[in-house]
């Protein structure tokens, strides 16, 4: 082949390469601009849609229900690009929609499916559970559906007019529990030296660490404030029910007999215990709602608007007829998770990041009280020392602030709450837990086992001593005991003076020990039995606010579209499809979890004070 031959087909190839890499640059650039494109118009947020009359008020959330949402947008864009159901609901905005259709004559009735939730707490359903019952007090029925249903959207459905079930349905009601894993056999087996401080006999959150089982200590004050949710629990569902008080205890101790004698129907069984009041498909009830507000041949399904469409026309109607300008706010501010230094991300609350937003409120003149939400068992000492710091200098320029407790405020949730104006908690929140623990692990002996050893020479006792690979120094041991006695000095001292009570008797209801709400109320730890609304309209009396002259603005972590967050967002499509292909190593789970629910011990100086106190059940796995 000549010369020449080549040298036209080289550049022909070479150009159909220059074809390829132009058509493929080109397509690139296209899915950028659709992505980026996507994710400016989702930024906007959907439209308002019209409004008509004669509605049922669909309140269906899904995911985990929380106080604030902190999924970053990326994420939230692509869940909706997907047609994923979202991954958490926001509590205010289901008390919100139910509170503003309790007063729109469009709106006739609501209903209430919540088989979608995953992720929930006691307390947080009671006020959602209180937001029904105000729907109701208008006059207008509350209807509540489910393929089944779990213990806490129980609690909530118990508050309708009726509620349905389908007939392959269970009401699945437990009671509640506290059980956790213990690691002590696998740190020994691993040779990982876990040294651990506590001050205070129920502070069990150090147990998995050194025992294999739950300590008496710990097994009788759980025993207690369990059993006082529990109380708390069918005490509710009795009045909601007209039932005998002892109903939902009396249905779970029956369910196994139950369900033979009924031939395995639970749906029926839970009928004739009165806990619900039709055996029903989807299709049927859907066909009885519609009796109410007529059928929507569109939909095949009677006429309604979802509860976030629907809170998308009130807020537009709000801010078409309203202005803000010349009211006072009233600061909302949210501590969820558990308590971390630096900054805050999905389930840890950071303390600079809470600390940024108390100081934006503090600085903004139309502030005039501060409504804390707390829902978190503690973490880092020294991140929730320097939240209540920022507290602390707000209360000083006169601005009153008020605690709301949620589902858990304990350890350092209850340290941040403690100097409040005024602390309102529920009935089942799980709170207190005043105490302080270290850990110091070492890894010194298994890394020998590698071969790997640790040696060299210092100017003083204390040089290398906080090296992971070495044995934990006597010096070292004294220095973090030390550091624990202090900081629960500090915490003692600091609840003794925040709640006006004698240091022996803080002692007394301290040591680590957990209380429910009502002890928590009785014992003088919190001021007031009742939720959010109620901490808001304690805010705005004690900073001497007309009723209508203020509005509530939560000041929350902007969290800005970026490649960042798409790269996280790829990451996890990744780690998506890892977990399917490894489904069948379930054996992992236990470690995967251990791993989640540790991801809060990371204080640079060891030193918590945390709370291993969420009841269980709490969610349904879907």
């Amino acid at each position: 082949m000549s010369s020449d031959s080549k040298s036209t087909i080289g550049s022909l190839f070479g150009l159909l390469w220059s074809l390829v890499t132009f058509l493929y640059r080109l397509a690139l650039v296209l899915v950028l601009v659709v992505v980026i494109g996507g994710i400016w118009f989702a930024s906007r947020g959907p439209s308002a849609p019209h409004l008509e009359s004669n509605l049922a008020l669909v309140i269906y959330p899904t995911g985990e229900l929380v106080d604030t949402l902190d999924t970053d947008p990326a994420r939230k864009f692509f869940e909706e690009f997907a047609g994923d159901e979202p991954a958490q609901t926001s509590l205010r905005e289901l008390i919100e929609s139910l509170e503003a259709g309790a007063k729109d004559p469009r709106i006739s009735v609501a209903v209430l499916k919540l088989d979608s939730l995953w992720g929930s707490g006691v307390a947080q359903m009671q006020e959602l559970a209180a937001a029904v019952s105000t729907f109701r007090a208008s006059g207008k029925p509350v209807y509540a559906y489910g393929p089944q249903f779990d213990q806490n959207e129980y609690l909530v459905a118990a508050r309708s007019d009726r509620i349905s079930m389908d007939p392959m349905g269970l009401l699945l009601l437990q009671g509640f529990g506290h059980f956790g894993n213990y690691f002590k056999d696998a740190l020994d087996k691993l040779e990982v030296d876990v040294h651990v401080f506590r001050v205070g006999e129920y502070k069990s959150a150090v147990e998995p660490f050194e025992r294999n089982d739950m300590s008496e200590d710990a097994r009788l004050a759980d025993r207690e404030w369990l059993g006082d949710l529990w109380q708390a629990y069918g005490r509710d569902i009795s009045q909601a029910r007209k039932l005998p008080e002892t109903a939902a205890h009396d249905y779970v101790l029956g369910l196994p007999k139950g369900l033979v004698d009924a031939k395995g129907d639970g749906a029926e069984f839970a009928r004739a215990s009165g806990l619900i009041d039709a055996v029903e498909t989807q299709q049927e009830f859907r066909e009885h709602v519609a009796k109410l507000v007529d059928w929507d041949e569109h939909h095949a399904s009677f006429r309604q608007v979802h509860y976030s469409d629907y809170l998308r026309v009130v807020h537009r109607e709000k801010s078409g007829s309203q202005s803000a300008d010349g009211r006072k706010k009233v600061a909302l501010i949210v501590v969820q998770g558990e308590i971390v230094d630096g900054e805050s991300e999905p389930g840890l609350a950071g303390a600079d990041t809470i600390s940024e937003l108390l100081a934006q409120a503090h600085d903004d003149e139309d502030v005039a009280a501060i409504v804390l939400r707390v829902d978190s068992p503690g973490g880092s000492v020294f991140g929730s020392e320097r939240i209540r710091r920022e507290l602390r200098a707000i209360q000083a320029d006169n601005v009153p602030v008020v605690a709301s407790m949620s589902n858990v405020a304990a350890s350092g949730g209850y340290w941040i709450s403690m100097d409040a104006d005024e602390i309102w908690a529920h009935d089942t929140t799980v709170t207190g837990s005043i105490g302080i623990f270290g850990l110091w692990p070492s890894f010194s002996r298994p890394l020998e086992k590698l071969g790997i050893h640790t040696d060299g020479v210092g100017t003083t006792p204390l040089a290398g001593a906080f090296r992971g690979d070495r044995p934990l120094s006597p010096e070292l041991a004294t220095i973090i005991e030390s550091q624990l006695q202090k900081g629960y000095r500090m915490f003692v001292e600091g609840v003794a003076s925040g709640r006006d009570l004698p240091v022996e008797k803080v002692e007394e209801i301290a040591r680590g020990r957990v209380w429910s709400g009502t002890d928590a109320l009785r014992l003088g730890l919190v001021d007031q039995i009742g939720g959010l609304d109620q901490a808001v309209a304690a805010a705005v009396r004690l900073a001497g606010l007309e009723a209508e002259g203020y509005r509530v603005e939560e000041f929350r972590q902007e969290r800005e579209y970026g490649f960042r967050h798409l790269l996280d967002l790829f990451g996890q499509v990744q780690v998506r499809e890892l977990k399917s292909w490894m489904a069948p190593w379930t054996v992992l789970a236990p470690v995967d979890a251990v791993a989640r629910s540790l991801r809060w011990i990371k204080d640079p100086r060891g030193i918590y004070s945390h709370c291993f106190c969420a009841p269980t059940p709490s969610s349904r796995g879907h």
